[in-house]
């Protein structure tokens, strides 16, 4: 998935130490992020040193991230570039099948952290403005003392299993028109397993049992924390669609399953399993 970058290592330990000459600079601008292509699937991000002559004040003004191996990555907002560089801001969605793996997901990651201090400027109580603290990932606001951490959704993905059978669905009114499992978000006052059980009925009108969970997949593309679950039908298989929410939900035998393996998601490596005949 994408997350597994081995045999770099993710450290998201919170130790902001200046940037040196050779640390990467992430810049995003909306749903676009700055990269340079090298190839048809090949990305790199530009270093401190690509950028210190054009923008004098870029080693103060920016903001540490987080490392991959030995190399920190910093947020830095909209720097100046010269024409000859190469860096352009393109759309985040590259992300998803650029290489090398372990900077794709430095970008990904590094995206969300944008989104949360891009709508973390003030305080929620007072609206006085929120200062970054020197020991943790985490904002807080100098007159009420309120404290901001990065936001992290809980979500469940559901893979409805019938025999032979596996569930497959198409969200509505989206972009992403792929093949995809039974999805949603955690309520408050719920247990992750009773997310699973409301999710399925509320989008497809069945009830579930003998609910196994398999794996979780941290996706900041939607700053979410997913939880991977495997459950049987209970009952009737008749499906009642949410058409607000999904554009289709149909049962396929495994051997008909119509998907190509990929390793980016956890709902990719759920239906292959099923498919493959490891569940």
């Amino acid at each position: 998935m994408i997350q597994d970058i081995a045999p770099h290592t993710y450290h998201n330990e919170y130790h902001p130490v200046p940037p040196a000459k050779d640390s990467y600079v992430l810049s995003y601008q909306e749903k676009c992020i700055l990269v340079k292509k090298l190839g048809e699937e090949e990305i790199d991000y530009p270093r401190f040193s690509d950028l210190e002559q054009e923008n004098p004040g870029i080693y103060e003004n920016c903001q540490y991230l987080f490392s991959i191996d030995e190399q920190n990555y910093y947020l830095a907002d909209n720097p100046v570039l010269s024409a000859n560089q190469g860096y352009s801001m393109e759309n985040m969605e590259l992300l998803r099948t650029a290489g090398p793996k372990h900077l794709a997901f430095a970008g990904i990651t590094g995206a969300q952290l944008y989104r949360w201090y891009q709508d973390r400027k003030y305080c929620g109580h007072c609206q006085t403005p929120l200062v970054h603290s020197d020991k943790e990932r985490m904002l807080y606001c100098p007159k009420c003392n309120r404290m901001e951490y990065p936001k992290i959704s809980p979500a469940v993905i559901v893979a409805i299993t019938h025999g032979n059978r596996l569930l497959m669905s198409k969200y509505a009114g989206r972009g992403f028109n792929r093949y995809a499992l039974i999805a949603g978000f955690a309520e408050i006052g719920e247990t992750i397993e009773e997310t699973v059980k409301r999710e399925v009925m509320e989008e497809v009108g069945l009830k579930v049992t003998n609910i196994r969970y398999y794996k979780c997949q941290p996706w900041s593309f939607s700053d979410t924390l997913l939880f991977g679950f495997y459950v049987d039908l209970d009952g009737s298989e008749d499906i009642t669609l949410d058409q607000e929410e999904l554009a289709m939900a149909e049962w396929f035998e495994r051997e008909d399953i119509p998907l190509r393996e990929s390793d980016l998601s956890l709902t990719s490596e759920m239906i292959m399993n099923f498919k493959n005949g490891e569940v």
